[in-house]
């Protein structure tokens, strides 16, 4: 898929540009032609000999080299490549990009680019949680600047949190599906997947039987048509799909929170199964059994997302779709979600145990729109998944 294909790699400086070696070697094994611009911060970790060699190319570091730019050369990098890659994108370079910043070669050339651009977020926790990091972010998106990671993990800092650099293998995915001349290229989707866990102390929580294997299907399909997928998952047991941007959350309220911050997008798929209601009384202690009886918990509403967002004022998405687990009058039931929530489509499905459906690989279901009820018969979820995802291509371009 990569084979001819120009990739411009731009290293930012961060521990994590030590992974930009690999990825190199792993987009030249795919037949890639890797032009790599190395930051002055970015040599504070790599060597330009050692990028230099695994690239096979020229590095490119000075926007006043005298014989690159006799011919206007930052102009000429940032228009021949198929995709300007920015691995690690530092919280720095992600601020230059948002507020149109040039003031060395990385941030000149993205600035001067027709090109398409994806980033690898790297930082230190604090600084990804940032307000002014996700400002930046939002921005970007707006631009319509792809992303893939950051992951979860231990920090070279001794931290632990959201901020590692995606691995390079992940990053190729990305690569992948960002230069997948589908239907959907060009086009950014939100999909939301798997359960919540809601707590109740440190060790108890309340959930339900989600496996999530149907919403990652999802985003796999929907990345395979050449989508921008932003993929916003609870604790699930299937893992989510590869050459997406995924952002990992626990909780109803911590999934709002994620998927107003990947707005703006071209459409929202949310089939996650969010919990109704939290627990209002959790503590940071467990529970202990006590002479006294049972604990009393206390409820409240969890934020009802699908409803959020089909019901924005300004910047909805073109098409929201939403689900609709039933175990009874599924029909009916739907078509109500549908109106009460104020989505376009509603993918309604039975999931009484005896289906089969919930955690299971297969899953039957019916599209319920204006044009009425469509009944699907059962298949398997990928095939589920690219059905939908043909569906929303069909809405979207």
């Amino acid at each position: 898929m990569l084979v001819g294909k120009h990739i411009l790699l731009i290293i930012g400086g961060g521990i994590a540009a030590f992974k930009s070696l690999d990825l190199i070697r792993r987009l030249r094994e795919r037949g890639a032609v890797v032009t790599p611009v190395l930051t002055r911060a970015g040599e504070e970790f790599v060597t330009p000999l050692s990028v230099s060699a695994l690239a096979g190319n020229k590095v490119f570091r000075d926007l006043f080299d005298l014989g690159d730019e006799a011919e206007m050369g930052h102009i000429q990098l940032s228009r021949v490549a198929d995709l300007v890659v920015v691995a690690p994108a530092t919280a720095d370079l992600m601020a230059k990009m948002a507020s149109g910043l040039a003031n060395d070669l990385a941030s000149t050339l993205l600035l001067a680019t027709d090109t398409p651009v994806l980033i690898a977020p790297a930082m230190n926790v604090r600084m990804w949680e940032h307000a002014a990091t996700q400002r930046n972010l939002a921005t970007l998106y707006g631009d319509n600047v792809a992303t893939v990671g950051p992951n979860e993990g231990d920090m070279a800092c001794g931290e632990f949190g959201p901020g590692r650099m995606a691995e390079p293998l992940e990053i190729v995915a990305a690569i992948e599906a960002r230069l997948t001349d589908g239907p959907l290229k060009g086009k950014r989707v939100l999909v939301t997947s798997g359960p919540t866990h809601e707590p109740i102390d440190p060790v108890r929580y309340i959930a339900n039987r989600s496996s999530g294997a149907q919403g990652a299907a999802i985003g796999r399909a929907l990345a395979a048509l050449g989508a921008e997928v932003v993929f916003v998952t609870g604790p699930a047991e299937v893992a989510a799909p590869d050459g997406v941007q995924v952002i990992n959350v626990q909780t109803a309220q911590q999934m709002l929170e994620a998927v107003q911050s990947a707005l703006p997008v071209d459409a929202g798929v949310f089939a996650a199964a969010v919990a109704d209601w939290r627990v209002t009384s959790a503590t940071d202690r467990k529970l202990k059994k006590s002479k006294d009886g049972l604990p009393a918990l206390e409820f409240a509403e969890n934020p009802d997302i699908l409803k959020t967002i089909s019901q924005m004022e300004t910047g909805r998405p073109d098409l929201v779709v939403g689900f609709a687990a039933e175990t009874n009058d599924v029909i009916d039931n739907a078509t109500a979600k549908r109106i009460r929530k104020g989505c376009d489509w509603i993918v309604a499905n039975d999931v009484s145990p005896e289906t089969g459906i919930m955690g299971g690989s297969e899953n039957a279901v019916t599209l319920i729109s204006d044009a009425g009820a469509e009944e699907w018969p059962r298949m398997g979820k990928d095939r589920v998944a690219s059905k939908l995802a043909e569906r929303i291509a069909e809405v979207l371009t």
